[in-house]
Formats: structure tokens, C-alpha cells, sequence
């Protein structure tokens, strides 16, 4: 019956041309239908998509199309993260412009994009780097200053000495610059901070109304926020003749383990160790050291635990006659808490570390539940958690949280130095975002200092700071810095000689808010608040876990600031949230060690045993181990090569049906195969079926049993399949898929009577919508060959009748004396005098009563039948 193979090289590019024609993914904000908002996180212009992209898209764009088929006005735009220090580079190197490279890089991903398939309304793309975007941008940043959202000052930060600029801490790599390579100091730059710190409370609090995001990214919020209560301690130091100073002040969250208390340790960068360090040049040294390991917190927690002792003792402040020493360690940060802390080593695991380093006593105070007093010791491992006070006189007895309070209004109760000795107080790891980088391609900061006036913000009127085009890389630094006439201006109030501030915007920042810009990219303000409002928060976003954190934290803080200046009326960005896995595929290696990419591999089979060699050469190659794809590894295959091969409809098919999409999908060419088979199975069905139809009756008998057996398992599969859409399981939504078809296909083979004919028809016109969201090529020229009108785009998702999916029937396991035997299948609330009528017709139940009458029949409605012999 079948006709011609699909062709997937021809029919989708047709069909992505009649959707541009028709402008069918273009959205209007007067469309008066239920708003639904679906945003992938936009891509960095490298100048490629890679197949995490074709992940990440394709699942947006089944949400995208199932909710407009849903009758919803959906809102899918696409952007472009644009600004950035790799583009620079790539313009150093090339010696060209960066806009020149994004621009170019642009163009490429978009073609590529567009050959997915994707319903994207292109009239809302923005580019970040574009004067259009920016420009808003900066009077946003503006009305932040004025609200007293930003704040500029001197801070410690993470300086990278060959590309000249401030560094991110997620950009600092075992302490090293992850584009350079160089070792990464600190230094003291004045800089300019977004307050975020004081929305740490908001921020928090928040995350448990975010119902819809993964809890592994709450999680990781709630971590980096880091909210924690302490105590403020005053500990009074022994009289020296090295400082004026008479006490140190620590902040600890472990009160309770005051009596096992061994040091005090301060951060290199407390006012006290600056004192000291000018008379002491092995300190001085150990704090130099310390600033050339950046400031990444992860890069100082995998830093040997190093301290020098100061030669400052405090009294111990429950011990009376005993005194601790006071140590500058390098784990110890100025910008929490105090700068200083006090060490209890048997129940901290940094602190026991430093203090076997430097042979500090070890006290337990907090005895496990279980343990005996008098044995009970400390090891190599410090312990951590619950457990009674012991070895603390008054406190002992008690639990953790117990001693908390009680050593609090211990220390409430006294003073040092005139002061109360401890205060109960709120910390948060938090900081305040340093949004200032010295580099050329980022949004400028729009702030002009004048050494009359000050520091003064860009007139509105004088928006966009644009970035000069005529600007040249061939000194270090910030090439806003070397131009000749770009930082040069009149002060806006005094008229005088000026200065622009050349420091540009973490790019962070453009990607805080462009979710909203889209909802009125074209408006002549940031936002146009209404619209903003109807649209916000994304109903759905989609992107990596390693997102999780900074971009989705900055994006909640953004929010918040954006209501606060007038441009949005809500807190929360996105409602739902959803991270998808990596993609991933084998490593191959030759004889020397060198990476391999696939498309160099053949393979060879004998059996179960599958060896490698390289195509063009012959030699062996080993098969390594599974891993993200990675340029690096040479392990990644081409997009463009899958779709000009496979066409894209199979690319997005196998993308979400290899694996739950919460979890890391390998691509495997076997599977890529399948997928395309599926979509050849597809066409045929549907070519069988409408070849079916146009035959003549053969037949006049009666297969009303089996049409409607058929169109239960129909409605039931488009019932499944919106729920797992609307839960993101593509992959259960794609198995349904499957079994659908197998049963279509297995009507089609014995459709001769006119009601499982008609069965057949409504179950490939429903197939074909149920296709149209993950496989929407092949699902146009299926609509098409049915004989519809109009898209399939545009066509309404199946409908479901209700009765069809309750069961009339049960199956009704029997068993013979406790053992499953046999199985019937009944009415439902068949009555029990006729079920036992039917058990005892079975064979297997004459059989085993060898004719003799039952002991008993136990019927449990619907549920099972016991027969006893």
C-alpha cells in the first residue's frame, strides 16, 4: 500500500517557508486568550549551536506548540546573550571588531535554529549588545541609583593580571583565569555593586512559594543565600605591646562549643592583622600570599588550611586563668560575619585540620548520642552533628540548641570593654553583586564623574552610552581607558571637563531582565508595565543546572529592583522552572592518546565484542567512557550534519524520547537511526490509511468490538500525552506515542468493516496532532496527505471523550487454593452468582476440582476470585 518514502531534505524547509509566510508563530499582546509565557534560556553567539542547544529547544518548543494547540496565546521568543569577554578575545585574535563576530555568529546560529524548526516569533529577537537593548538597560540602572539600589565602593575582587579585568568567582579555575590561564590575584578596586544583600531575607523567604522548580535549585539557592544565626562575641585581649587594641570580635553559628574553644583566627584582610603586618614581614608576606589566590570561595576551601600565629592572646571567656592564641588564617573572609572567628577543632572539620597543622589542643564538648563521656575522643574526623553538652560546666547536659540560648544569655549578661559581651545576630552569605568588569564589550555604565560635582548619572536624554566603533586592542587593559576621545565629556550639571566611567556591566545583567524586554521589544521605555505584568512570570523555563545559581538569583534580585522602579508590578521572574540533562556521547581515542571525533570512528562487531578503528587509517582506536560532548574530548556531533542527514524532525524526536529529560541523554547513531525509522513508520501509516479509505467496501461484517477497543486506546493515549506534556515527560509522552502506533498499525492490517476503518481514520488524524508538537515537519505533510485544511500548526489538540476512558470490563485473577491460576474478564459490578458461574466453567477450575463440588467461592468484587478444592 505504501507510496513513497518521507522525505525529510524537501519537506522541511517547505514547510518552515509557509510558516514564515503565514507569520503562524508571530505573537500579538492584544490577542485577548489566555496568556502562556515559554522561554529557553538564550544562547551565548559562539558561532555554533551543539546539540545541549537542540535539547533545550526542542523541549521549549513541544511546550510551546501543545499550549497554543490548547487555544492559549503563547509567548516563544529567541535572543542572543551577546556582550562578553570571549568575544573580545575572539576579536583580538581574528583582529577585528566584536560586533563584526557576534554579529556573523549571530546570522550563523539563527540559520541553524531556523532549521530545527522552531515556532520562535523572530519579530521579538534581541541581542544584548544591540544599542536598542542597552540603552534601556542603563536607565534602569539609573533609576536603581536614584532608588538607592546601587552602591559604589571599594571591595576585595578577583584580578586576572594578563586580561586586565576583574573576574567573576565562577571564572576563576584552580585559582587561575579561565581564558588566560594566568594566576589570579586580589586587589582593592573601587567598584560598582547592585544591593542584593538586602534582599537576602526576600530572596529566601521566597523560595518555598516556587512550587514549580526543581528542589535540587532551591537547594543550591538557599546554600549560596546562606542564611545563619550566631552569636556576636567579644573576646578581650591580653594586654601587648604589638597593638592598642583590647578585644576581638567573632562571629560564630556554635556558641555551644565555647569550652572546647583552642584559637581565634582572623581574616588577612581584618584592620588588626593590617596593623600588625606593617611591623611583622613574615605576616605581611603570608596576607600577600593570600590575595594571590583570588577570591572564589571555592578556591579557598580547597586551599591548604595555612595560619601565622600573631603573637595576641585573648582570655578564654569561660575559663577563667586560660587564654588562646590568635592566629591570621587563610580561610577566614573579611565580608562575612566579623573577619574573625574562634576554632573549636573537635567539631569542625577546618578547624581540626588547622589545629593538627599547628598542634592546637582538642577538646570534645559535644557527645554523641550513645557515647561514653569518659572514652569518647576525637580522630582525624571532627564531629558534626547532634548530640548532648558535656565537658562545659553549666552547659553541660544540655542539647545543641539548649546551649545556644543559654550561652547566649550568658554573654547578654556581661560586658567588655563597656560593651555587651554577646549579641544574638542574623548572617547571610550573601554579598552584594559587583556588577563593574574592565573591559571593552559589555553595556557601559552610564555615570559620568566630574571633580566638582561628583559622581553623577548620564541625563536620560543623553541614553544610550553608546560603545565607540573605532576602538583598538593593542594595549592591555580596557580599550575604553586608551581611546582618545570616548571617556572625554562635559559634567552634565557644571559644564566642566568630565570623565565617563569606563568600566562596563557584568554581562550577568544583560541576562536579568530580557525575559521581560521581550514581552514589548519594540516599547520605548525598559518595559511597558501592563503588558510586562500580563505575561510575567515565564510560565515555563527551560535551561542547564549549571544556571541554577547566579544567573536565576540575579534574575529574582533584578525583578525586585525593576518593581521597586515602577517598570514591572511582580517579585518572581519565572513560576516554573525545569533543568535539563547534558548530552552525551562516547570518547575515542588513537594509539597515541589523541581524541578522536566520531564521524572518524568505524565499527566492527563479532558477537557481543565491538571494536573501533579509524576510518580513513584503519589503526585501533579505543572506546572510552561516556561524557558530556566537548569540544576539548572531540566527542560532539554536528547538528547541521544530523539535520542535513536525518532531517531535524528525527534530531528533536530522539532528543526527547532516549531519556527522562531531567537526566543526561546519550547520542548514540543507533539511536538516531531508530528515530528516523519511527518517522518513516509514521508516514506509511498514514499513507496506508488514507489509502483505506478510498477503497471500496469489501466487507459487510461487524467490528464494532474492535473499533471501540481501538478508540479507547486512542482517547486514552491523547489523555496521557497532554499530561505528561504538561509534567515535561516527553519521553513517557513519546512511549505512548510508540504504542499508539503499533496499535494503528495493527488495525490497519485487518481493517475491513466500516467502524474500525473509521477508528483508524480518527486515530492517524490524532497521531499526527500528537506528533505535531516534538515532530512538527512530518506532522504538516501528514495533515496534508489526510486531506485537512489549513496548518497542522494551527489545528486545535485532539479531542477526548470521557466515556472512553473508563473501563467497562476488569480482568479478574482466579486462584485455586491461594495460587493464580486462570483469569476472566467480566463487567464491571458483575454480580458475584455469575462470576462464579463463569470461574466455574473454566477449565482450569474443572480440572481441579475433577468433579467434585468446591468447598467454597470467595468472590471479591472486581478484584479477585479464590476457589477452594
Amino acid at each position: 500500500m505504501s507510496g513513497e518514502r518521507y522525505n525529510p531534505r524537501e519537506s522541511e524547509p517547505k514547510w518552515q517557508k509557509v510558516w514564515d509566510e503565514r507569520q503562524s508563530f508571530v505573537t500579538s499582546n492584544e490577542d485577548p486568550r489566555e496568556p502562556y509565557y515559554v522561554l529557553e534560556m538564550f544562547p551565548y553567539p559562539s558561532g555554533r549551536i551543539h546539540m545541549g542547544h537542540v535539547r533545550n529547544y526542542s523541549m521549549g518548543d513541544v511546550v510551546a506548540r501543545y499550549h497554543r494547540a490548547r487555544g492559549k496565546n503563547v509567548l516563544h521568543p529567541m535572543g542572543w546573550d551577546a556582550f562578553g569577554l570571549p568575544a573580545e578575545n575572539a576579536a583580538i585574535e581574528r583582529k577585528t571588531h566584536p560586533g563584526t563576530w557576534t554579529y556573523a555568529n549571530i546570522e550563523a546560529m539563527k540559520k541553524q535554529l531556523k532549521s530545527m524548526g522552531l515556532s520562535i516569533d523572530w519579530t521579538r529577537e534581541i541581542a544584548t549588545c544591540s544599542p536598542d537593548y542597552y540603552r534601556h538597560q542603563q536607565a534602569m540602572f539609573i533609576d536603581m541609583l536614584a532608588a538607592g539600589l546601587v552602591t559604589r565602593k571599594s571591595s576585595k575582587v578577583n584580578w586576572d593580571p594578563v586580561d586586565m579585568t576583574v573576574l567573576a568567582n565562577e571564572q576563576v579555575i584552580d585559582g587561575k583565569g579561565w581564558r588566560s590561564g594566568a594566576p589570579v590575584e586580589q586587589r582593592e578596586l573601587t567598584q560598582w555593586f547592585f544591593k542584593i544583600s538586602d534582599f537576602a531575607e526576600d530572596l529566601l523567604g521566597a523560595l518555598d512559594g516556587l512550587k514549580d522548580w526543581p528542589e535540587k535549585v532551591r537547594v543550591m539557592q538557599r546554600n549560596w543565600i546562606g542564611k545563619s544565626e550566631g552569636l556576636r562575641l567579644l573576646f578581650e585581649l591580653v594586654p601587648s605591646d604589638v597593638t592598642n587594641a583590647t578585644a576581638v570580635e567573632v562571629f560564630t553559628t556554635r556558641p555551644d562549643t565555647i569550652f572546647g574553644a583552642s584559637f581565634i583566627a582572623l581574616s588577612p584582610d581584618h584592620p588588626l592583622t593590617a596593623g600588625l603586618a606593617a611591623n611583622n614581614a613574615e605576616l605581611a608576606d603570608f596576607v600577600a600570599e593570600f590575595h594571590r589566590q583570588g577570591t572564589a570561595t571555592e578556591t579557598l576551601e580547597k586551599a591548604e588550611k595555612k595560619g601565622i600565629f600573631t603573637g595576641l592572646r585573648v582570655k578564654h571567656p569561660v575559663l577563667k586563668g586560660e587564654t588562646l592564641p590568635v592566629y591570621v588564617a587563610n580561610f577566614v573572609l573579611m565580608d562575612y560575619g566579623t573577619g574573625a572567628v574562634f576554632g573549636c577543632p573537635a567539631h569542625d572539620q577546618r578547624d581540626l585540620d588547622f589545629a593538627h597543622k599547628y598542634d592546637l589542643p582538642v577538646k570534645p564538648v559535644v557527645l554523641p548520642p550513645g557515647a561514653d563521656a569518659a572514652n569518647f575522643e576525637i580522630g582525624d574526623d571532627a564531629y558534626v552533628d547532634a548530640g548532648s553538652i558535656f565537658n562545659s560546666g553549666f552547659l553541660d547536659g544540655l542539647s545543641i540548641d539548649e546551649a545556644k540560648a543559654r550561652i547566649a544569655e550568658h554573654f547578654g549578661a556581661r560586658s567588655v570593654d563597656g560593651q555587651v559581651q554577646g549579641k544574638v545576630e542574623v548572617n547571610y552569605r550573601l554579598r552584594d553583586w559587583g556588577i563593574s568588569r574592565q573591559r571593552y564589550w559589555g553595556c557601559p555604565i552610564p555615570v559620568i564623574h566630574c571633580e566638582v560635582c561628583g559622581t553623577l548619572p548620564v541625563p536620560k536624554k543623553d541614553l544610550p552610552v553608546v560603545l565607540p566603533e573605532d576602538v583598538t586592542f593593542d594595549k592591555p587593559g580596557n580599550a575604553l581607558d586608551h581611546h582618545p576621545t570616548w571617556k572625554h565629556v562635559n559634567c552634565p550639571l557644571c559644564g566642566g571637563a568630565a570623565r565617563r566611567e569606563t568600566d562596563t556591566m557584568d554581562t550577568f545583567v544583560d541576562s536579568s531582565w530580557y525575559f521581560a524586554r521581550f514581552t514589548a521589544p519594540d516599547a520605548d521605555t525598559p518595559t511597558i508595565p501592563a503588558i510586562a505584568d500580563r505575561w510575567l512570570p515565564v510560565d515555563q523555563y527551560i535551561g542547564g543546572i549549571e544556571h541554577a545559581i547566579l544567573h536565576l538569583l540575579y534574575s529574582r534580585y533584578f525583578t525586585r529592583a525593576m518593581k521597586a522602579t515602577g517598570h514591572v508590578g511582580l517579585d518572581e521572574p519565572f513560576k516554573g522552572l525545569f533543568t535539563q540533562g547534558m548530552v552525551t556521547h562516547e570518547t575515542y581515542r588513537s594509539q597515541t592518546g589523541e581524541w578522536v571525533p566520531p564521524t572518524d570512528i568505524v565499527f566492527d562487531t563479532d558477537g557481543d565484542q565491538r571494536t573501533a578503528r579509524h576510518a580513513r587509517t584503519g589503526a585501533p582506536i579505543q572506546i572510552g567512557s561516556v561524557e558530556k560532548m566537548s569540544k576539548s574530548k572531540k566527542n560532539v556531533v554536528d547538528p547541521d550534519e544530523i539535520v542535513a542527514g536525518y532531517g531535524a524532525d528525527t534530531a528533536r524526536w530522539f532528543m526527547l524520547s532516549d531519556s527522562p529529560p531531567e537526566r543526561d541523554v546519550q547520542w548514540t547513531e543507533a539511536g538516531v537511526e531508530g528515530a528516523s525509522r519511527f518517522q518513516q513508520r509514521v508516514w506509511r501509516l498514514v499513507q496506508d490509511t488514507v489509502a483505506i479509505t478510498e477503497q471500496s467496501e469489501n466487507s459487510v461484517q461487524s467490528d464494532d468490538a474492535d473499533a471501540l477497543a481501538l478508540r479507547k486506546i486512542i482517547h486514552r493515549t491523547v489523555a496521557g500525552i497532554a499530561q505528561d506534556i504538561e509534567g515535561l515527560g516527553f519521553n513517557r509522552a513519546v512511549a505512548r506515542i510508540y504504542e499508539l502506533t503499533n496499535a494503528l498499525a495493527k488495525a490497519r492490517d485487518v481493517a475491513k468493516g466500516p467502524a474500525l476503518r473509521d477508528a483508524l481514520v480518527e486515530g492517524a488524524e490524532k497521531l499526527v496532532l500528537l506528533i505535531n508538537p516534538m515532530m512538527p515537519h512530518l506532522a504538516e505533510s501528514c495533515w496534508e496527505l489526510l486531506g485537512k485544511q489549513g496548518l497542522a500548526a494551527d489545528a486545535p489538540w485532539p479531542d477526548v471523550d470521557a466515556t472512553l476512558l473508563v473501563d467497562d470490563d476488569v480482568t479478574l485473577p482466579i486462584q485455586i487454593n491461594g495460587k493464580r491460576r486462570a483469569e476472566i474478564v467480566v463487567a464491571k459490578g458483575k454480580a458475584a452468582a455469575e462470576v462464579e458461574t463463569l470461574v466455574l466453567a473454566l477449565e482450569e477450575v474443572q480440572k481441579a476440582l475433577d468433579g467434585k463440588a468446591p468447598k467454597k467461592i470467595v468472590v471479591v468484587p472486581d478484584r479477585i476470585v479464590n476457589v477452594v478444592v
